[in-house]
């Protein structure tokens, strides 16, 4: 799995904006990604250097549509934590 299949996208939400203060930033990942491979992912998109990964797997909410009832899919969420001033300069524009 290549680094962009990894990293799907990043989560911007007022949570995650308010995270990137500390050095946090959020995103959207792959369900079969490990913490290593999000790390190495993140290091290889970016020239940062990672400290922590925590992830979440985000379960589907039910939908309906009137008779017929389905689900959204599960979604992993991943937050990294950066090393002391470093920082991802795509999300610059966004605080």
């Amino acid at each position: 799995m290549n680094a962009h299949e990894v990293i799907r996208r990043p989560l911007v939400t007022e949570k995650s904006m308010a995270g990137i203060r500390q050095g946090r930033y959020t995103f959207e990942v792959s369900l079969r990604a490990n913490k290593v491979e999000i790390r190495k992912a993140v290091e290889q998109i970016w020239p940062v250097k990672v400290r922590r990964v925590n992830t979440l797997i985000v379960r589907g909410k039910n939908r309906r549509v009137g008779a017929s009832a389905g689900r959204k899919p599960d979604w992993k969420k991943a937050m990294v934590t950066l090393e002391e001033g470093q920082s991802i300069s795509a999300f610059e524009g966004l605080l």
